[in-house]
């Protein structure tokens, strides 16, 4: 089933219309066995799994998708590096040898910081205010020739990592809420410091809940008045990444993904096609209450108008 939406909006004094189609399907069987796409740039938060356990399907979904030889490669907004994200994926009874690697918000972030070879990074300075995890583990530094330092004064940039502690000179972490992050962040902007942000969402899934992401302080620097160095989807930067690890171009993948924000502005900025999974972070606003309901066509329609965010194919789960 196809749905067209037509979406009104004022450019220079007058009205342009634009009208975008997706498909709706209840599986990806379809596309698969078409062979259409040669390669799948996979989300995992939202997708693949909750953060705790797979969703229903997932890895025999997968397991089908490779025997009809879809290159796979997990692209996530995650802080953590690619061997992290892998290992972890390992650690939920997912096959690492199924994927081709993974590209991660957090591994492109560390590159960047450890490289330095555009002109923003090498200009960034070395001592930040560091911003990472408290129960979910703090992220290392290590490696990078970087100075955590606890006084605003001091710093020359923000790292945001995570949104939980506070990262402290000695390696330990200060946890802290995020009121008092956001108060710090306040004290940064008066001193005009640029941030980083490692991990562009908002929220993520965590077991049925929403957990906040340093995204949610990367758009409070942004108002703040603050410069955001935005690591990540929807970047088109990740996407070129994936396609060069697969070997392939726009038009031969797809990207998966549960946040129109995200990862679907990010796959139609790329050019390139996607489907959006509408069980993840999307699922209170789209109304939908358990793994698997079908949301009503209208409702995604809206907000996917809402978002300017406009998918191929639309998915209550990622399920063959």
């Amino acid at each position: 089933m196809a749905v067209r939406c037509s979406i009104a909006s004022c450019q220079g004094g007058s009205r342009a219309e634009m009208s975008r189609t997706f498909q709706c399907l209840d599986g990806i069987r379809t596309l698969a066995e078409s062979g259409r796409f040669k390669a799948w740039f996979l989300d995992q938060f939202g997708v693949l799994h909750d953060g705790k356990k797979p969703y229903p399907g997932a890895i025999s979904t997968l397991e089908k998708l490779a025997y009809h030889g879809a290159k796979m490669v997990i692209i996530s907004n995650s802080s953590r590096r690619a061997s992290t994200t892998i290992n972890k994926l390992k650690s939920l009874g997912f096959d690492p040898s199924i994927f081709l690697g993974a590209i991660t918000s957090g591994e492109l972030t560390h590159r960047s910081l450890e490289r330095r070879d555009d002109s923003w990074f090498a200009a960034l300075g070395r001592s930040c205010i560091h911003m990472t995890w408290s129960d979910r583990g703090a992220i290392s530094l290590e490696g990078l020739g970087l100075q955590v330092v606890s006084n605003v004064d001091d710093a020359e940039f923000i790292m945001a990592h995570g949104t939980e502690a506070l990262g402290l000179p000695s390696g330990d972490v200060l946890p802290m809420n995020l009121e008092a992050l956001e108060q710090i962040l306040e004290l940064c902007a008066k001193k005009k410091i640029p941030m980083v942000v490692a991990n562009p969402d908002y929220v993520t899934v965590e077991a049925r809940a929403l957990r906040v992401m340093p995204g949610t302080l990367g758009a409070k620097y942004e108002k703040l008045g603050g410069e955001v160095k935005w690591m990540g989807k929807p970047d088109k930067v990740i996407y070129a990444s994936a396609m060069a690890m697969a070997g392939v171009n726009a038009c031969d993948c797809i990207t998966v993904g549960d946040s129109l924000h995200h990862d679907i502005k990010g796959a139609n900025a790329a050019g390139i096609a996607s489907a959006f999974v509408t069980g993840g972070i999307h699922a209170t606003e789209l109304g939908l209450g358990g793994f698997g309901e079908v949301a009503g066509t209208d409702t995604v329609q809206s907000l996917a108008c809402k978002f300017d965010a406009h998918p191929s194919y639309v998915l209550p789960a990622f399920t063959w």
